[in-house]
């Protein structure tokens, strides 16, 4: 499965919303999809905007329980759970799909 991030272009990630939830560590995701953006400075600190070759948009982010929410000291290494958006379901099938392989 092939797929483009915001790190090599824009991806339109408007009015997606929360699909479901994936266990993975920031240095297993930093490997598939680079470096993070910095998600909305209130309730998110790290966000992946990814586009898949079937047209599905997906984002991974953390959300209300980071630094930017209060929880002062805490790093992307301490998340092991993540938020999955998207505009279907198939976001979560797409990203879980590429962390079990």
């Amino acid at each position: 499965m092939e797929y483009e991030t915001h790190n090599h272009r824009h991806v339109n990630s408007n009015f997606t919303s929360l699909q479901g939830y994936v266990k993975a560590n920031f240095q297993l995701l930093v490997g598939l999809f680079g470096p993070p953006h910095d998600g909305d400075v209130y309730k998110t600190d790290w966000e992946w905007d990814i586009e898949f070759d079937d047209g599905t948009v997906a984002t991974i982010y953390n959300w209300k329980n980071g630094p930017n929410y209060g929880y002062q000291g805490r790093t992307p290494d301490d998340v092991t759970e993540w938020h999955v958006g998207g505009h279907t379901p198939q976001a979560l099938e797409n990203v879980q799909r590429l962390l079990d392989s």
